[in-house]
C-alpha cells in the first residue's frame, strides 16, 4: 500500500510539473509574441468608471484616467499626478504636506459632472457617445440633399496606371469576421443610413492580410468586428459636406479621395470570441474627439492595451494606422488602386468568386 501511495504521489508530482511547464511555456510564448503589448492588465474597479473623463475647457483640459491600477490626474501643464480615493466622491492628490483634495460632483446616475480643487471648478466635457454608444453630429445640410448632389458629382480624375480592382467580400472569408456596418443604419454619426446594404469589401491582397491578422488574434480569444471597408466615393463626399469644419480632421476630402474609396482601408475593432461582445476601447467608433487618437492617454490600462493589441496585429500584416482614428487602418498597397464609385448593390460575384460591377 505504501509503495502504491508513493507511486501515485510521484505521478501526481510529475503531472503537476508538466502542467506547470506547459503553462509557463504558453505564458512565455504569449509574452514573446510581437503583437502582444506586454502583460494584460486587470480592469479598473467598477466604482472608478464614473470618474474617468476629461474636464474643463478645450485649452485647459484635465483628465482623470486609470493607469497600472491607480487613479491619475493628467494635464499638459503638470503631467501625471497619482490620486487616492479618500471618500465616495473625494480624491486626494500629492503628499501629506503639499497635497490637495478634489471634490467630485455626481448627477443622479452617479456620473461625475464636475470636479473642484484649489478654488477652481471644471465641468465634464460632453465628448463621447450617446446612450446608444454612437457619436452624432448635426449635419451642415440635410443628408438627402447632400446625397442627391453627391450621386450627381464626379470623382477626381487620376493619372497614371493602377491595378485592376479585385474586391473581395469579407464576411464569407471566416465565421469569426463579424459585421457592424453602421452606415447602413441610422445608428451612425449622421443619424441616417448612407449605404444601401450592410456589406464590407477589400481589395484581395488587403483581404488576405486581414485574414492573417484574424488567425493571429484567435488564439488569444479575439475576433474582428468590421465597421466599414470599401466606401463608394459619393459617400465620402456626403461625409465631407455634412461635417462641420472642426470635425473635418475625421473625414476625407473628396477632392483627394479616400483610401476607403480604393478598397484598401478598413475600420474595425476587436470582439470577444467567447461572448461575442465588442471589446471596450478608450473611445468609441466614429467619435470626433481626442479620445479617437491612437495615442490618447485616457481611459483605462485595459482599454489602451486592447487598442494597442489591435494596432500591433494590423501592423504585423502590412496595415498602417491613421493618426486621428484608432479604428482606421490602411493597407500598404493603397496607392496602386484607383478611386472607385460603385455602390454596393451594383457589385456582384462572377463564376470565379471575384467581385465585378453589374
Amino acid at each position: 500500500m505504501r509503495t502504491e501511495l508513493l507511486r501515485l504521489s510521484w505521478r501526481s508530482s510529475v503531472l503537476s510539473l508538466v502542467l506547470l511547464l506547459s503553462f509557463a511555456g504558453a505564458t512565455r510564448a504569449q509574452s514573446q509574441n510581437p503583437i502582444i503589448p506586454g502583460p494584460k492588465p486587470a480592469d479598473a474597479p467598477a466604482e472608478w468608471r464614473a470618474f474617468l473623463a476629461e474636464y474643463g475647457p478645450e485649452k485647459n483640459t484635465i483628465s482623470i484616467l486609470e493607469k497600472d491600477g491607480h487613479l491619475v490626474l493628467f494635464s499638459i501643464s503638470s503631467g501625471e499626478l497619482e490620486l487616492k480615493q479618500v471618500g465616495k466622491y473625494v480624491l486626494f492628490c500629492g503628499s501629506y504636506e503639499h497635497g490637495f483634495l478634489l471634490q467630485l460632483t455626481p448627477d443622479t446616475s452617479g456620473t461625475i459632472t464636475r470636479i473642484s480643487f484649489k478654488n477652481q471648478s471644471f465641468a465634464r466635457r460632453e465628448e463621447g457617445p450617446d446612450q446608444d454608444h454612437v457619436f452624432r453630429i448635426v449635419p451642415q445640410r440635410p443628408v438627402e440633399e447632400l446625397r442627391k448632389e453627391a450621386l450627381a458629382a464626379t470623382p477626381p480624375k487620376e493619372t497614371g496606371s493602377f491595378r485592376k480592382p479585385d474586391l473581395v467580400e469579407l464576411a464569407p472569408l471566416d465565421s469569426s469576421i463579424h459585421l457592424d456596418i453602421r452606415y447602413a443604419t441610422a445608428n451612425d454619426f449622421l443619424d441616417t443610413p448612407v449605404y444601401s446594404q450592410a456589406r464590407a469589401f477589400l481589395q484581395r491582397p488587403a483581404s488576405e492580410a486581414l485574414l492573417r491578422v484574424l488567425q493571429e488574434l484567435k488564439p488569444f480569444g479575439y475576433g474582428l468586428l468590421i465597421h466599414d471597408a470599401y466606401r463608394p466615393w459619393y459617400v465620402t463626399k456626403i461625409f465631407w459636406d455634412a461635417t462641420p469644419p472642426e470635425g473635418k480632421i475625421f473625414v476625407a476630402d473628396p477632392a483627394q479621395g479616400s483610401r476607403h474609396n480604393r478598397g484598401c482601408a478598413v475600420d474595425l475593432t476587436l470582439y470577444d470570441l467567447a461572448s461575442g461582445k465588442p471589446i471596450e476601447m478608450p473611445g468609441t467608433y466614429d467619435e470626433m474627439s481626442p479620445r479617437s487618437f491612437p495615442d490618447y492617454p485616457g481611459g483605462t490600462s485595459l482599454q489602451r492595451w486592447h487598442r494597442d493589441l489591435l494596432r500591433r496585429a494590423m501592423e504585423s500584416e502590412g496595415f498602417t494606422f491613421y493618426e486621428a482614428e484608432w479604428w482606421h487602418f490602411d493597407y500598404k498597397d493603397w496607392k496602386e488602386y484607383p478611386i472607385l464609385n460603385v455602390p454596393f448593390e451594383k457589385l456582384g460575384l462572377d463564376a470565379a468568386g471575384t467581385m465585378h460591377q453589374r
